[in-house]
């Protein structure tokens, strides 16, 4: 069967699907009519988050049984419409969740030690010890997660490790998960206003868009800073950028933005108490090939099924 691959996959992952005898098509940058024209005679779509596969799209695709995402987020794929065509829809939430939480420490110790700012003055010939001697350790600190999933309990493990004090919430868990009884639950207003870094781990969805809005940060001490490294819109990026501006949160750490990639001048990026990146959570090598492996391996199971 054919397989169309639409943005940057594992070669691991490319060389397993056609190992099992499937045709794989790499057509990267498509979108709308180009996408459905690329899909015709297709039988499964590997998408990561680039590629947009709406509802037009897999209305053009008669011979659809499966989307896979290589990742976690799902925003990028119309599942109304998928489900309402009998097209699956899956995805590797697992693949990337060491690599998101990784980079989350790494982020905050970075913030918190000056670190990239530092490095910059060195390599233009400044050495600027003594303005970066008021840098600040994790251990003691309160970490809130917003999202006790995957990458949150990824997160959870690492903080634990700085001996910091982890809390979450997540009213979506049906029970609390025994081998967390060290994590506190807290409902999510509570957890905002006493924790001194808040980090987000949820999925973009109807009931999180703008979770974190003006009324949610004005929750947070000013004190604290906030990690988004889960997906564009969960935090109100404008309610942001109005409460670093005004004393009310010390800082914020950026891994997605809303609009990706981040258009020129976004009033974000010209924050000294910022430190973004574009999107590199899952980043990594290791990553990229689980989520490839994985992926493939959803494809294959879908495409051994008779059915739809």
């Amino acid at each position: 069967m054919r397989i169309l691959v639409a943005d940057g996959l594992d070669a691991g992952a490319l060389a397993t699907l056609r190992a099992a005898g499937h045709e794989v098509v790499e057509r990267r940058g498509l979108a709308g009519a180009a996408l459905a024209e690329a899909l015709a005679g297709c039988a499964a779509l590997v998408v990561r988050g680039a590629t947009r596969v709406t509802a037009e799209v897999l209305r053009a695709a008669p011979g659809l049984r499966i989307v896979v995402r290589a990742g976690t987020g799902l925003d990028n794929v119309d599942l109304d419409a998928a489900r309402a065509l009998g097209i699956a829809v899956r995805n590797t939430p697992a693949a990337n969740a060491v690599s998101v939480a990784e980079l989350v420490i790494g982020a905050l110790v970075t913030f918190e030690r000056h670190l990239a700012a530092a490095a910059a003055d060195l390599r233009a010939g400044r050495w600027e010890k003594s303005r970066y001697a008021a840098g600040r350790e994790l251990a003691g600190r309160t970490l809130g997660l917003v999202g006790f999933g995957r990458i949150g309990r990824e997160v959870a493990r690492r903080a634990r490790a700085f001996d910091m004090t982890v809390e979450a919430s997540d009213p979506g868990l049906d029970r609390w998960p025994e081998d967390f009884a060290w994590v506190a639950p807290r409902a999510l207003d509570d957890l905002l206003a006493a924790a001194d870094v808040v980090s987000v781990h949820v999925p973009l969805t109807a009931d999180t868009r703008h979770l974190l809005d003006a009324a949610r940060l004005a929750r947070m001490k000013p004190d604290a800073v906030l990690v988004q490294a889960a997906r564009g819109g969960v935090v109100d990026e404008a309610a942001l950028e109005a409460a670093l501006r005004g004393g009310a949160l010390r800082g914020a750490i950026l891994d997605v933005f809303e609009t990706e990639p981040v258009p020129p001048g976004h009033p974000l990026l010209a924050l000294p108490n910022v430190l973004a990146f574009p999107h590199l959570g899952a980043s990594t090598v290791e990553a990229q090939r689980r989520a490839g492996q994985e992926a493939a391996a959803l494809v294959l199971e879908a495409l051994a099924d008779g059915r739809r």
